[in-house]
């Protein structure tokens, strides 16, 4: 490949394991291994004195080490409560985060033997603004050119329709990860791959699955050794008990019964587990995810689709037995599991290639219409349609890549929200109510703009409260919804009350939002892009980018 062309690696940054991938010389993505030759890495960080460990050693360091060892830090991005605290130093969770990225991001530079600066980071579908600023913030105080967020289940459909896909089809992914739970409905076609609907839950995973296993193995110990402690209170044990759990639940992947031996305060108990008790205990779990996916269905039904073709398995937690049959079982189809481990970020280092062929195509198109490299952004889709055969195989030539694989990198993403967004107004009985002016599962990028009235004579102000709802309804309730942002729009003297202010909603591709207030009479303005007080921000992200370059990461 060219030095002119800029190399977008992909990174899934997963709850229990993430990994990078690219794509290759001849167009295949692949996933980078890494130092211990592995193709995934447990996102598990070790505080050791001066030192950040990352990966397998700091997981089996939890043993030993558990108040210096944090995991699934992923359910806690965009959390401001979060806090970890070691030798005197507070870490929120974007900064542990970071510390994951640079670790794939090392040994993928040592594998490779060259430096990586362009990323695009995968997130749960269900994520809404806080997780995913929190998401961008994690790779920018790693240090790198966060090029964009995507979606994990849109991630591993553009791998599907790359890889796998033959023809035409609607498809359900079901991704069912270590932390976090999505079901997305997708229309993959030869030009485009469309995301129709999606839902889920962001605390939902394989993690739930282990919990199960420790509640049941305490409650077998308090019964053998007729004794009501609970030994989850201990951290060493309660550590322990986690990873035992994590290996029994991959062992009855495979088998019908495995045993767990239970160590605590001289006492040894052997507890044999068998698969149809873990299947047992884990039910309303499992049927959790066949109701979100029902009412996915349901959100499918009011855009016109009714069928699908397909559905396909991602996500490691995905390879239980019980997911499958359970499935097939209220389906009637039969799912695939489609590269559980590698398919999401697959899909993003395919992701950032195409934005990376594109851009190219775009500078060459620019260059035969005559255009400056400021005018780069202005090309048309008629003029890059106007020489698009002799643009394609300039790329081709300067890359590298099969001329094939330039035409596909021109398959189109489209995307919607995961959540509606609106403002607090009032209804015709004086009463606060949300409403929301971009619905969830609209198609992304989308601006909406409506126009509301001021509340009062001579009101001096406007005060916007941007909420984030999971409701699909215009109007709802407040108490279903958080404040992501606040704007204020002053307005001058003497207006009357129903005063018109057009308030509209940008929201991007990766799921950024724009607002931009307009008093008519006097044209004031204010425009504000949402900036979560959740995420951190400011002083505070200056200080962690700082420091994070005089932290070591192994």
């Amino acid at each position: 490949m060219s030095a002119k062309s800029k190399k977008i690696f992909g990174i899934d940054l997963g709850t229990t394991y993430s990994s990078l991938a690219m794509v290759d010389d001849y167009g295949k993505p692949v996933v980078i291994p890494n130092s211990d030759n592995q193709h995934i890495t447990p996102s598990v960080v070790f505080f050791d004195g001066e030192n950040v460990v990352v990966g397998e050693v700091a997981k089996e360091s939890s043993k030993i080490y558990p108040n210096d060892v944090v995991s699934f830090v992923k359910r806690s991005m965009g959390e401001p409560a979060f806090i970890f605290e070691h030798d005197g130093k507070m870490f929120r969770a974007e900064e542990i985060s970071s510390f994951i990225i640079r670790k794939v991001v090392q040994d993928a530079e040592l594998y490779l033997n060259e430096k990586i600066t362009d990323v695009v980071i995968t997130c749960p579908a269900y994520f809404g603004i806080n997780e995913r600023e929190a998401t961008r913030r994690a790779g920018e105080i790693a240090g790198y050119n966060v090029r964009q967020i995507i979606n994990e289940p849109t991630a591993a459909a553009i791998a599907y329709g790359t890889l796998e896909s033959m023809g035409d089809k609607v498809v359900l992914v079901y991704d069912l990860g270590g932390g976090t739970f999505d079901i997305t409905m997708i229309d993959i076609q030869s030009n485009a791959i469309e995301v129709i609907c999606t839902g889920g839950d962001h605390n939902l995973g394989g993690k739930d699955w282990d919990d199960r296993i420790v509640a049941y193995l305490l409650q077998e110990f308090q019964n053998t050794t007729k004794t009501e402690e609970d030994i989850l209170e201990d951290p060493d044990t309660c550590q322990d008990l986690l990873l035992s759990a994590e290996k029994a639940k991959k062992v009855l992947s495979q088998r019908d019964k495995t045993p767990v031996l239970i160590t605590h305060g001289g006492e040894r108990v052997k507890v044999l587990l068998e698969r149809k008790k873990f299947e047992e205990i884990t039910q309303d779990l499992l049927e959790r995810t066949v109701a979100l996916t029902h009412e996915m269905l349901e959100e499918a039904k009011k855009k016109g689709y009714w069928n699908y073709d397909e559905i396909i398995l991602v996500g490691g937690s995905s390879r239980m037995p019980q997911v499958a049959t359970r499935i097939a079982q209220e389906f009637s189809t039969t799912p695939r599991i489609f590269d559980p481990d590698e398919a999401v970020a697959k899909g993003a280092a395919i992701y950032g290639w195409k934005l990376s062929i594109n851009e190219g195509m775009k500078q060459k198109a620019a260059e035969k219409t005559g255009k400056t490299a400021e005018q780069l952004e202005a090309v048309s889709d008629e003029e890059l349609n106007g020489v698009l055969e002799e643009v394609e195989q300039l790329v081709a030539d300067d890359t590298g890549y099969d001329i094939s694989d330039i035409k596909r990198s021109r398959v189109q993403i489209k995307n919607v929200t995961s959540k509606s967004f609106g403002i607090i107004a009032h209804d015709s009985n004086d009463q606060e109510v949300i409403f929301n002016l971009i619905l969830k599962n609209t198609a992304v990028p989308t601006v909406i703009t409506k126009t509301f009235g001021t509340a009062i004579d001579d009101q001096e102000a406007v005060s916007i409260q941007i909420m984030e709802n999971e409701s699909s309804e215009t109007i709802a309730p407040p108490e279903q919804a958080v404040v992501i942002g606040t704007a204020v729009l002053n307005l001058p003297t003497g207006l009357s009350a129903d005063t018109p202010i057009d308030i509209t909603f940008k929201l991007n591709e990766e799921g950024r939002l724009e607002i931009t207030a307009v008093e008519s009479s006097e044209s004031r303005r204010i425009k504000a892009t949402v900036k979560t007080r959740s995420v951190i921000q400011g002083e505070e992200f200056e200080k962690a980018k700082a420091r994070s370059k005089s932290i070591a990461v192994s």
